[in-house]
């Protein structure tokens, strides 16, 4: 799906602890991972006494050269790749966060979204705290600062148990690297190791890049401490309720990525496979909408037995567009991002396979595309349930309001787009498929923007006053 009128994801984590190019394998990591978020980049590191950071809004190899990663001389690193969600975009939101104080300094990197940032931000500034950012993150380097506790992992875990929502957090002060996860697991975290140094990253597919092997996924409600004589393992709060967001699955993951031990590319071809099952379709050809839905398409195709034919066309060398000033310009972005083959659908039965529809906009845009080149039937099957309620962890579909499904049934939604069929996975398939059997609270998954069903409170004041009757 293109982000366009989709989903997008807040953003991804990589650090690194003990190795002499720790700069440069964040620079690598963050690479792999900038699927995740485009809007800015930023790495800090540490030689032992002193952090040092460089950040900027772009991609990353737009905001580094190699001029400014050899000024980012250390034995450990931590980077961040953003999308700007809770708190907005511009430059002093760009992650690492970067503080000093007279006890020390200490860079953080969050991906997530935490729901109850906006009360305790009240409640401290209330207190005489004052905010650098709007960004949600720096609530905890503030909770870090005002706690009781003497030791630095004390104040760190005092801190964390009072955060509520999504968040997988690195900590680098100048002499060790702490790594945390909610006590949902609600984002995914994993620990590699590359020669005798450790490293950590949003998804695995970072640790193929930079040459790293996996050991582990990080515990909901974990704290590793990584430092020069080693890593250990220490809890700030015990959770049975894990609830790894669904859409990392679905769509945000790369897919040579694994997510609790599952294969991403292997769980959305099975997603493809129960689509095909669930719903029967009469048709001559099946295509994917790049890249996101191309395994769940040949999925699709493999269980049905019609053939997968590249039918879109994504263009890879089309950068960042801004928001054009006319609705006809807009269309022919799409159109410069994104190209039927006309010698693949002219005159066939087309099945569409996408993994998501958010507002509708881009699904409609392809179906007429699809159409304009020849298409005889264009059937929308979607890897998915439908998306009815918003997000509150860090994906920006935060109301009812944008959600198309939210608002009209799945016959409206089809004549919305134009399609002549419309198909949803059901939430059970998607659980079946993805690997998880039990679509119970407990399952292991998050399923709150398909069934309302959150998994942790979710306060006044993280949604919209005409949100709150809704939620």
């Amino acid at each position: 799906m293109l982000a366009e009128g989709g989903l997008n994801e807040e953003c991804g984590i990589f650090g690194v602890w003990g190795h002499e190019n720790a700069s440069q394998i964040t620079y690598y990591g963050l690479h792999s991972l900038q699927h995740r978020g485009q809007e800015g980049a930023g790495i800090v590191v540490t030689d032992g006494e002193t952090l040092k950071g460089v950040k900027g809004e772009g991609l990353v190899n737009e905001v580094f050269n190699a001029d400014k990663l050899k000024e980012l001389k250390g034995k450990g690193s931590i980077g961040h790749v953003r999308y700007a969600t809770a708190g907005g975009g511009g430059y002093e939101n760009v992650q690492p966060l970067l503080f000093h104080s007279q006890t020390g300094s200490l860079g953080l990197a969050h991906n997530g979204n935490l729901v109850n940032a906006s009360a305790l931000k009240h409640q401290m500034e209330g207190q005489g705290s004052i905010f650098q950012t709007s960004s949600d993150t720096e609530v905890l380097a503030h909770l870090i600062k005002r706690s009781g506790y003497r030791e630095f992992k004390d104040r760190v875990k005092n801190a964390l148990t009072m955060l509520k929502g999504a968040y997988a957090f690195l900590l680098m002060t100048e002499t060790e690297l702490m790594v945390a996860l909610d006590p949902n697991g609600l984002r995914p975290l994993s620990l590699g190791k590359i020669g005798d140094a450790y490293c950590v990253a949003s998804e695995t597919c970072a640790f193929d890049i930079v040459g790293a092997t996996y050991i582990r996924d990080v515990e909901p409600g974990e704290l590793i401490t990584i430092n020069d004589s080693g890593i250990s393992s220490d809890y700030f709060t015990y959770s049975g309720n894990r609830a790894m967001c669904s859409m990392e699955y679905i769509y945000f993951s790369r897919p040579d990525s694994n997510i609790s031990g599952i294969n991403v590319h292997s769980a959305r071809k099975r997603l493809g496979k129960q689509l095909a099952l669930e719903v029967p379709i009469d048709a001559d050809v099946v295509t994917g909408v790049p890249d996101s839905s191309i395994s769940a398409a040949i999925g699709y195709a493999e269980e049905s037995g019609i053939p997968y034919e590249l039918g879109l066309i994504k263009n890879r060398y089309v950068g960042r567009t801004f928001i054009q000033p006319s609705q006809s310009l807009r269309e022919q972005g799409v159109k410069m991002k994104l190209s039927p083959v006309r010698g693949v659908v002219e005159g066939k039965r087309v099945v569409m396979v996408d993994d998501s529809i958010v507002r509708g906009t881009t699904s409609r845009r392809i179906v007429t595309m699809l159409r304009e080149a020849g298409a005889k039937e264009v059937h929308v099957a979607i890897s998915s349930p439908p998306i009815k309620h918003p997000c509150f962890y860090g994906i920006d579909t935060s109301t009812h309001e944008e959600l198309i499904a939210s608002k009209h049934s799945v016959e409206d939604i089809r004549q919305i787009i134009g399609a002549d069929s419309l198909t949803f996975l059901s939430v059970e398939g998607t659980m079946q498929a993805i690997g998880r059997k039990d679509p119970s609270p407990n399952c292991g998954q998050c399923l709150a923007c398909f069934t309302g069903k959150y998994p942790t409170e979710i306060y006044p004041d993280t949604v919209l006053p005409y949100e709150k009757e809704m939620v």
